[in-house]
């Protein structure tokens, strides 16, 4: 079992870093996706122990985390229809529940990582806060904030959150939408989606036939299909063509989807251990 660190941690430095990965921690896994607002504190838990160890052998690497919402947002925001915009007051009122659902469980996630004796430097940084959006496209979004937290060691924390938008009046933005916006500033050597499954199948939900690796001009497969769970952000489907979408607008960025439900997986995925599905430009 990894032990929780127990010592002052070196990855706290403004020193200039090597490497920079976008990691994100899905929400099927973090909570039970088709039971509302049912957290997997232990799954985090180990989660984030698994990210301070590697930091701590590898302080000139940066990381911005995200979260996705899981049972928590998508419950509420399948109930009001969020993604898909506000029209009236009950719309309102589901964008306010959804906001709140969506911070509930991001709460959660912060003070996870923040509950060793020298805490992960986690820093929340809100999309209903700061992103505003048109047609689901971000056209807003001051990243200096970011920029600055990321330079001098600190771990920016993204989640799927609500965002104003000017066409729909409000909506909703998945993790791998922010991821899309941060890479085109970033350039992050690596983005590595972690969720419950191996990686992307081509006969989902068989789920026999691992597709290795992906490329932003491969043609997916009609059979990768939606979540098992409630997902107002789309399936895998969706969240494989964002990433191609990534991998344009980034090209040098590896993206890799693949599991972290055993213990060892998300660190091993750190060090660079190939699992699941890589994707990437050519």
């Amino acid at each position: 079992m990894i032990e929780k660190p127990k010592f002052n941690s070196p990855f706290i430095s403004s020193k200039p870093y090597k490497e920079l990965i976008f990691i994100k921690l899905g929400g099927s896994l973090i909570t039970t996706k088709d039971q509302a607002f049912e957290v997997q504190l232990d799954v985090i838990s180990r989660l984030m122990t698994e990210l301070s160890v590697f930091l701590i052998q590898n302080p000139d690497t940066r990381i911005i985390l995200g979260h996705g919402s899981g049972s928590f947002g998508h419950s509420v925001a399948s109930k009001y229809g969020t993604r898909d915009g506000l029209n009236n007051e009950l719309d309102w009122q589901g964008y306010q529940e959804v906001w709140h659902a969506a911070r509930e469980l991001h709460d959660i996630v912060l003070a996870c990582g923040m509950q060793f004796d020298f805490p992960l430097p986690l820093i929340s940084f809100p999309p209903s806060a700061s992103i505003t959006a048109s047609n689901h496209q971000i056209t807003t979004w001051n990243l200096e904030p970011m920029t600055a937290a990321t330079d001098n060691g600190l771990i920016p924390v993204v989640y799927g959150d609500v965002v104003f938008d000017d066409v729909l009046g409000g909506t909703i933005l998945s993790t791998e939408e922010l991821f899309i916006d941060l890479a085109s500033v970033f350039k992050p050597e690596r983005v590595l989606l972690f969720g419950k499954t191996d990686g992307v199948f081509a006969d989902y939900p068989n789920c026999q036939n691992l597709l290795p690796h992906i490329t932003a001009e491969t043609v997916l497969p009609k059979a990768l299909g939606n979540s098992e769970s409630p997902d107002v952000t789309g399936g895998m489907l969706k969240k494989v063509r964002l990433m191609q979408r990534l991998c344009e607008l980034s090209p040098k960025t590896k993206v890799r989807i693949c599991s972290a439900t055993r213990e060892g997986q998300l660190i091993q995925a750190l060090m660079g251990e190939a699992r699941g599905t890589l994707i990437t430009h050519k």
